[in-house]
């Protein structure tokens, strides 16, 4: 069949690899959110935040119902949030947010990534201090209507801006609910393009040649840790 239908081979399974991690971090994240915060979806807002994400991924519908459905067993792992910072290559600034059962061993799974491309583990607070813990809402509407409701509501927004159309909303991670909540009263059902929870540089920096390539190598070596949920950085791409 020759080396096109190798390459083609190869291609699918790394696909399939891909895809199959995906699935493993939405279902774990799933599952922590349902367990702690409740099974409904309109009860628990960050739980259909991360449904309706999982789906814009085109996660399964079966991968979302196991991560519930294991969650309403009310037994299972009992896993925890927990965030490494430092220093990536060329002095880059790196927060690294994982769910584990067992920290030691995610300690030193993370520890080995940083320690392999010459990049520093620092301590809780050394870059975090450089980012804003915000929320990030992106959806069709008009920034003035949604300027008003916010603020009539009396949530802390940092910044909004709109262009053709999409309006983003930044604020204070810690005032999701209630800025999701006077979202709804005002303009009922919301498709949103991005609804998430994120760690946001307030400054960039830029890498090039050995740097930003080892800089690629790092990432790689984080999201192919099953731990590892997300990572943040300070890198302009």
């Amino acid at each position: 069949m020759g080396r096109d239908y190798q390459n083609r081979k190869e291609a699918m399974a790394k696909t399939s690899a891909h895809k199959s991690k995906v699935y493993g971090k939405y279902g774990r994240e799933i599952y922590v959110v349902a367990k702690s915060g409740g099974m409904d979806p309109n009860g628990n807002l960050a739980l259909r935040s991360i449904i309706d994400r999982a789906k814009r991924d085109q996660v399964p519908t079966h991968v979302i119902e196991k991560a519930l459905e294991k969650a309403r067993g009310g037994g299972g792992e009992d896993y925890s949030i927990t965030r490494y910072e430092g220093f990536g290559p060329g002095n880059c600034m790196v927060i690294v947010e994982c769910l584990t059962d067992n920290p030691n061993r995610t300690f030193g799974d993370v520890r080995v990534c940083f320690n392999k491309t010459n990049s520093k583990l620092g301590t809780q607070g050394v870059v975090s201090h450089m980012f804003s813990h915000s929320l990030i809402f992106i959806f069709k509407g008009d920034e003035e209507a949604v300027m008003e409701a916010l603020l009539g509501a009396d949530v802390n927004v940092s910044e909004i801006e709109s262009e053709e159309g999409r309006v983003t909303v930044l604020a204070p991670h810690n005032e999701y609910a209630k800025a999701k909540a006077a979202l709804a009263a005002a303009f009922g059902e919301i498709d949103y393009e991005m609804d998430e929870i994120q760690f946001i540089p307030q400054s960039y920096t830029t890498l090039a040649g050995e740097d930003m390539a080892t800089f690629e190598k790092f990432i790689g070596m984080l999201n192919d840790n099953d731990d590892v949920q997300k990572v943040y950085h300070n890198v302009e791409l």
